[in-house]
């Protein structure tokens, strides 16, 4: 079809190879392993698919029922010609721009940009409308990669496999691996009709239904190509297909899908939000999302002293149920001062007025004087001498049916002219200059007056489509969402050090953007269900352990066994405790210690490590069946797996093996019981438990440091040996 090499650039352990057409017109994007054959690439039945994929007003769409399916290869993108194409590298970081024009009307600039030593690279595109009349978008993805698989003869069949990641409230990162034919997205018998498998999310949450990623994996090829969308209001993944060869592009959800447009005015321009894109020669999930879950660890670099030795919080909601007073804080820090926690969180409800459910009373951000008699003056210095920096829990976008800010109208979020209601909660909204004024004097004014040093930010409910005040409604909703995040910078300049926790109903903005601003994230609601474990693992393929809060909620009557299982969750992230402090016994306090010092231990290997999941897949996250292990390997030698049983039969051993270059030793072991050699050991490279029986759960320490292997990560496991 024409198809010729551009240029290729090395990106590390990855090549970007930019292909044109015959005239050099239509300009498409590889991405590529470094250490497969460039030659070995297959010429196939195919046309140069754009890397820049818009949708103009008034233009043309593509043939062959593409209408109301994808907007993708229309006449926008056909009359774009390639006008240049320009690289820098600036300390480190090289970045590509490829310039393309529609003559007289509009040029888009997409721009490539990869630092030294990453595994991902970042993408965007920038539209400028040089005409003098308006033009109006109702798409522009953020990336687009075209020709995959490069190394299949053909179309592939029953080779080629898509992934996506599912997530409802409390079930959140459910994996699923589809076949390209069960999407339908094998071509027809003549390149004519698209097939295109679009799928999102509409609205403010990103995570409210599937996660901003998607990947394509070659398994004969053992290649994996994939993304994430660094974005918190509407977003789509295409799968799309004409020929022989299939594309991957995402971004800003379009209108179809978002309802969304953007008019740009003569000389305007637009940028869409980033996308982070890697590929990698693997049969394994885990190492190639670990890829990109990398990413948002940039913010680490900037992120406050506190942070850098992921310490351990203490949250009271689990044991106040939004009823906090500095009589409960005060005998809650009497209980677990000098165990180790480094941050208190205040959560909901310490503004609540008398017999107003803490839900419909945000908004108005008045301490409340029944909980807090002498104000949190005298709480938080309880807190700064128990030693521990105090935070505080804000719902900042929304304000609840109760508070007086529920009747100011005229700030508050309206579609088709009525204030956005969803049951009990309205919208700030966060682009009228009077409400960034009013949040800044009640959020900010409130965190400095008495110096907390941590703020929980959470978010209970989504505007959906979007909102008026622009264009469409998606673009509404875009423009409010793109307020929020500036206020949460606005919050980290004014009181630097700060860290930050970004909460959505538990899971619901778990996308790299919003986790690159903030330190970390709640991981789920699923405080005190036996499902913890199973969800906290599927979100080592979608979020940074190292960000990732996971609470232990503690109860009074709880064994130690189920303390035990309830502290060994924690080690698949970041520790949070909660629930009956108050009220436990000296040996279910000696559990949560063990698991505390435990987790010091293994913190490093969670900020710097990679993770492998095993087990048999786990039908029904609420019935849970069977056994999970994960495996997490660091950089200097030393490792860690946590292992959980849950209900039906088990194996009389459980045996996961060891990929080259862990350590073969162990060095402590965590558990409701103290196991012998029979129950626990490694033989073989492999690690073997022998369980006892169901719900159960064992983290085992191996290694100790001392540099036992090199190289900056263990060998693969392949994908057949895993989960």
């Amino acid at each position: 079809m024409g198809m010729k090499i551009l240029r290729d650039y090395p990106l590390g352990d990855m090549i970007a190879r930019y292909v044109t057409d015959g005239e050099k017109k239509q300009v498409g994007l590889m991405l590529l392993p470094a250490d497969l054959p460039l030659e070995e690439l297959y010429r196939k039945k195919e046309a140069v698919d754009s890397l820049v994929q818009l949708k103009l007003t008034g233009d043309i769409y593509n043939e062959a029922y593409a209408l109301g399916n994808s907007m993708r290869n229309g006449e926008s993108v056909r009359r774009l010609v390639l006008k240049e194409q320009r690289a820098a590298d600036e300390g480190g970081k090289l970045r590509i721009e490829t310039v393309m024009e529609a003559p007289g009307k509009y040029e888009v600039t997409h721009r490539l940009s990869w630092r030294q030593g990453d595994s991902y690279v970042r993408i965007s595109c920038m539209l400028e409308n040089i005409e003098e009349e308006p033009l109006t978008m109702e798409m522009l993805e953020s990336f687009s990669l075209g020709n995959l698989s490069p190394y299949q003869k053909g179309d592939g069949h029953e080779r080629l496999f898509i992934y996506r990641a599912r997530s409802v409230w409390s079930q959140e990162g459910r994996m699923e691996r589809l076949a390209a034919e069960d999407l339908q997205l094998e071509p027809a018998w003549e390149p004519h009709a698209v097939r295109c498998e679009k799928f999102g999310q509409a609205g403010s949450m990103p995570v409210n239904k599937f996660f901003p990623f998607a990947a394509v994996e070659d398994a004969e090829h053992h290649v994996f190509w994939g993304a994430q969308i660094a974005h918190h209001a509407s977003w789509q993944m295409e799968l799309y297909r004409k020929d022989e060869g299939l594309a991957l592009s995402g971004g800003l959800a379009d209108r179809d899908f978002g309802h969304w447009m953007k008019t740009l005015a003569a000389g305007e321009r637009f940028h869409t939000p980033e996308a982070i894109v890697s590929a990698a020669h693997t049969d394994s999930l885990d190492v190639f999302t670990e890829r990109l879950t990398r990413a948002a660890l940039e913010g680490f670099e900037k992120a406050p002293e506190s942070e850098r030795e992921l310490p351990v919080l203490f949250n009271e909601y689990c044991t106040t149920w939004g009823n906090p007073s500095h009589e409960n804080i005060q005998k809650i820090l009497d209980h677990i001062q000098g165990k180790g926690f480094r941050y208190f969180v205040i959560d909901c409800g310490w503004y609540k007025e008398d017999g107003v459910p803490w839900d419909i009373g945000m908004g108005d951000y008045k301490v409340s004087k029944t909980l807090f008699p002498e104000g949190l003056e005298k709480t938080t210095q309880a807190i700064r001498e128990a030693g521990m920096v105090p935070g505080l829990w804000f719902e900042i976008e929304t304000v609840g049916s109760a508070a007086g800010a529920y009747q100011n109208a005229e700030h508050l979020l309206h579609k088709d002219g009525a204030a956005l209601t969803s049951y009990f909660r309205r919208f700030w909204d966060m682009r009228d200059e009077w409400v960034q004024e009013y949040l800044s004097e009640k959020v900010i004014g409130t965190l400095k007056k008495y110096g907390f040093g941590y703020m929980k930010i959470d978010y209970n409910e989504t505007i959906g489509m979007g909102c008026d005040g622009a264009e469409s409604l998606g673009e509404g909703l875009r423009q409010n969402m793109e307020a929020s995040a500036e206020f949460i910078e606005r919050v980290k300049r004014e009181i630097p050090g700060i860290v930050l926790e970004n909460c959505s109903s538990g899971g619901h903005r778990l996308e790299p953007g919003l986790m690159g601003r903030m330190s970390m994230a709640s991981f789920s609601d699923a405080h005190e269900c036996q499902e913890i474990p199973i969800i906290a693992a599927n979100l080592h393929r979608l979020i940074h352990p190292a960000q990732s809060q996971i609470w232990a909620v503690v109860r009074r009557e709880d064994s130690v066994k189920r303390i035990v299982y309830s502290v060994a969750n924690t080690f698949l992230g970041r520790m949070c405790i909660s629930g009956d402090v108050t009220e436990l016994t000296e040996e279910q306090w000696d559990a949560i210690d063990r698991g505390i010092a435990f987790y010091h231990k293994i913190a490093p290997v969670i900020k710097n490590g990679i993770s492998f999941r095993f087990g048999p897949k786990i039908k029904s996250a609420r019935h849970p069946k069977g056994w999970q292990a994960v495996l997490r390997v660091g950089k200097d030698g030393e490792a860690y797996a946590v292992f959980h049983t849950f209900d039906g039969e088990l194996p009389e051993a459980i045996e996961i093996p060891l990929p080259k270059g862990c350590p073969e030793s162990m060095a402590e072991v965590y558990a409701a019981e103290v196991y012998t050699a029979a129950d626990l050991r490694i033989e073989g490279r492999m690690l073997r438990w022998r369980p006892k029986e169901n719900w159960e759960a064992v983290a085992v320490r191996l290694g100790g440091g001392g540099g036992m292997y090199q190289g900056r990560y263990p060998e693969e496991i392949s994908a057949a040996e895993q989960g």
